[in-house]
């Protein structure tokens, strides 16, 4: 490979389209495939779960839906995530990727592991860029999630809310949200360029580091920021055996203040296993799909500028065949 035109790197004309098909194939993926999951996730942050919602473990959770709620319950609302996790992941990689290169994160120059600045910084702002986009879409999923939802579909459920609450619920998990991610995303995006900078320092497309560093990453972010992520379903789901006679729990504090009066310290951790258990398969896969989209992106462009490259070089080779055919006979 080219040290000057690695494959980290899309060619310049053309990266931002290439980086939005790869992110936004990359978030549909990772949100489908992982959001029964992310259903159990949900119902075990609950604070006050309801009777019939109370689970042992990630498996237990599984088994108890299924049998209760039926096959389908635990992928209720998928459509709405998978609509919205496209664009979203679109800005979020791109923008990332963009940033990255400003910022000096893919200078071939600086050693390994010397630009966790760079990287975090890029993952900071692309955050803001992915959050903007998907608060509306967490509020109306997890609203669909949670036991005994009282919504016919996600189109039910944005007109119920938007008529009783108003659109400020759709952000109001926003500073929430953002205050969980942009510390779970620096620290996921610094423990995966760690990650392949040890297992790939040559920067290749290279499919198993991927999704290992990807893992890596997931879990050691999902652990770190659990605490915000219960604030935020908190915010999103408004359980109402939490609130007793308040009219809505408003912000960040509220929640944290919430939490602790209701469950103590440990609440913060609800659904800790739940959300590595999500995360880590969701950052491999969500890596390794946008890093294979990326690399076949990469290759086509390649081709098709070496196939331009050659069809400029050819006429001019035919006009040196040419005149090293007549210098002969201008000699004699």
């Amino acid at each position: 490979m080219d040290p000057d035109d690695p494959y980290e790197s899309l060619p310049k004309e053309s990266s931002v389209a290439a980086h939005l098909g790869a992110g936004a194939m990359a978030g549909m993926a990772e949100h489908c495939i992982m959001y029964p999951v992310d259903s159990v996730k949900t119902r075990m942050q609950s604070i006050i779960p309801e009777p019939g919602a109370r689970y042992r473990s990630v498996a237990h959770a599984f088994q108890t839906i299924i049998k209760q709620e039926g096959l389908m319950r635990p992928v209720r609302g998928v459509g709405v995530v998978a609509a919205g996790a496209g664009p979203a992941h679109a800005l979020y990689f791109s923008c990332y990727e963009q940033l990255k290169r400003t910022f000096g994160g893919n200078s071939r120059g600086m050693e390994p592991g010397h630009h966790p600045l760079a990287n975090g910084a890029a993952g900071c702002v692309a955050t803001v860029f992915h959050d903007a986009t998907m608060n509306p879409v967490e509020a109306v999923k997890q609203r669909l999630q949670m036991y005994g939802s009282p919504y016919k579909g996600a189109i039910d459920c944005f007109q119920t809310v938007l008529r009783t609450e108003g659109i400020g619920a759709f952000y109001r998990s926003f500073t929430t949200q953002l205050t969980m991610n942009i510390p779970f995303q620096s620290i996921h995006f610094v423990v995966y360029e760690f990650m392949q900078e040890t297992l790939n320092p040559a920067h290749d497309y290279h499919p198993a580091s991927h999704l290992v560093s990807g893992a890596m990453a997931g879990a050691v972010a999902a652990a770190i920021t659990t605490p915000l992520d219960v604030c935020k379903t908190l915010l999103n789901t408004q359980e109402k055996r939490v609130r007793h006679k308040k009219a809505a729990i408003s912000g960040m504090v509220d929640a944290f203040r919430t939490i602790y009066r209701v469950g103590g310290f440990f609440a913060y951790f609800k659904g800790v296993r739940a959300r590595v258990v999500f995360q880590m398969p969701a950052t491999a896969i969500s890596w390794s799909v946008y890093e294979f989209f990326k690399y076949m992106i990469t290759k086509q462009q390649q081709s098709a500028l070496y196939a331009k490259e050659a069809g400029r070089q050819e006429p001019k080779a035919d006009i040196v065949l040419l005149r090293q055919d007549k210098m002969p006979l201008a000699v004699k």
